[in-house]
């Protein structure tokens, strides 16, 4: 018999390594990128949460009134730039009397970052707004006995 006329089979050894590395590519891309991109969030997450905290304790014990914004924007600005948002954080005060830093004098700290997606191009957020704003809030109360000494 001749196997001349009779069609062979293919060799399609080392074929399945090939697809696999293919597709482990195409799933393993927008998987980096969704990591990356939680990472970034969970990170302007702790910055708000610990540039209020640091900013209603900086208020509260502040020595006057006219030193206590200048503290919590100094401590909330340190704890943007521990988490590398620099100057995209905001932080608002707001007192629930007046004057703020009267004994058991309620202070709430708000503080709010707009945290861009990774690797998106600036001609691209120029165009469509690629950010998720995050916010945190702290209240913080005036000590009781303060000045009363």
């Amino acid at each position: 018999m001749s196997t001349r006329g009779a069609p062979r089979a293919r060799d399609e050894r080392g074929s399945a390594v090939v697809e696999f590395v293919v597709l482990a590519v195409l799933m393993l891309i927008p998987l980096v990128y969704l990591v990356l991109m939680m990472a970034r969030l969970q990170a302007g997450s702790y910055a708000v949460s610990q540039a209020a905290r640091e900013a209603g304790r900086a208020y509260v014990t502040a020595s006057s009134g006219e030193a206590a914004p200048s503290r919590a924007q100094a401590a909330a600005r340190i704890a943007f730039m521990d988490h590398s948002f620099d100057e995209a954080g905001r932080l608002a005060v707001a007192c629930d009397g007046t004057p703020c830093l009267r004994p058991d004098g309620r202070v709430e700290t708000t503080a709010s970052v707009r945290v861009p997606l990774p690797l998106v191009p600036s001609f691209v957020r120029d165009v469509v707004p690629l950010s998720v704003r995050v916010s945190a809030s702290h209240l913080s109360t005036v000590d009781r006995f303060r000045g009363l000494s």
